[in-house]
């Protein structure tokens, strides 16, 4: 064998790989034709590749965000930034939401938490799957704010920052839970520590029981727990505020009666 058929040979040796389902959460164009894309996938959390002449008018519609594709990805290491071969779109989602100003903010939204708070390729499992639930529940203005706080919450407890909603701090039971400690993240009844509940943020009832509903003002109240965490704990770490998106979903979603905001 030749050197030149060995270097050929250590080369594909070397060469990383795989195939799997993505959700777009971001593009960014490189040089005059490409693009390098930004995807969460199942099994390696989120990661990032170039695809080739991706601002053509036939790519750019499959790799808007919110959309679900098949992607071939390969670089020289796994180490490397690699490059997508990409397919028709196995979910296309971000059309559907374009006649829709809050769909398209809570989009935005979770695109931006995404890309802010993963590093990339670390696999977080359950997140895709969740984020699925999430995005296809978006043609549902009823539902979807509740949905995604319950998304938020899964969130802080993948990157380490999760809350304790199943017993009160101070006696240990389980139910009548109103109120979350800012400082431990632990739910307590608001019975328990009537000097301090203007210290504790509100537990909103749907998160503790599936049958209570999702008011604009439980909404309000659900957003600003999470938010609270987001922002103090995950993105504080990181030395980041929350995305602007976020706060700009909740903006429409005030805007629109979908959430009455909470003080603090």
């Amino acid at each position: 064998m030749s050197s030149q058929q060995v270097s050929c040979a250590i080369t594909l040796l070397s060469m990383a790989e795989w195939t799997d389902s993505g959700i777009v959460i971001g593009v960014r164009r490189f040089g005059e034709t490409d693009v390098i894309l930004d995807a969460l996938t199942p099994e390696r959390g989120r990661v990032r590749g170039l695809v080739y002449g991706g601002i053509s008018r036939k790519k750019r519609a499959a790799l808007e965000p919110g959309n679900t594709l098949r992607l071939e990805w390969r670089a020289r290491s796994a180490d490397n930034l690699g490059h997508f071969a990409v397919a028709e779109p196995e979910i296309e989602r971000a059309s559907r939401m374009m006649a829709d100003p809050l769909a398209l903010s809570g989009l935005a939204a979770v695109c931006d938490i995404l890309r802010e708070a993963l590093s990339e390729s670390e696999a977080k499992p359950g997140l895709y799957e969740a984020t699925e639930v999430l995005l296809s529940s978006f043609g549902d203005a009823d539902i979807w704010p509740a949905i995604f706080i319950r998304w938020e919450l899964g969130l802080l407890s993948l990157t380490g920052y999760g809350l304790n909603l199943d017993r009160c701090a101070v006696t240990g039971g389980n139910d009548g839970l109103t109120h979350v400690s800012p400082r431990t993240g632990r739910a307590v009844r608001g019975s328990e520590a009537e000097d301090y509940l203007h210290k504790l943020l509100v537990l909103p009832g749907f998160l503790t029981d599936s049958s209570a509903p999702a008011t604009p003002d439980a909404v309000g109240h659900g957003f600003r727990l999470t938010g609270y965490f987001l922002k103090r704990r995950l993105f504080a770490e990181m030395n980041k505020d929350a995305p602007e998106a976020r706060y700009m979903m909740l903006e429409r979603l005030e805007r629109a009666g979908r959430l009455v905001a909470a003080g603090g």
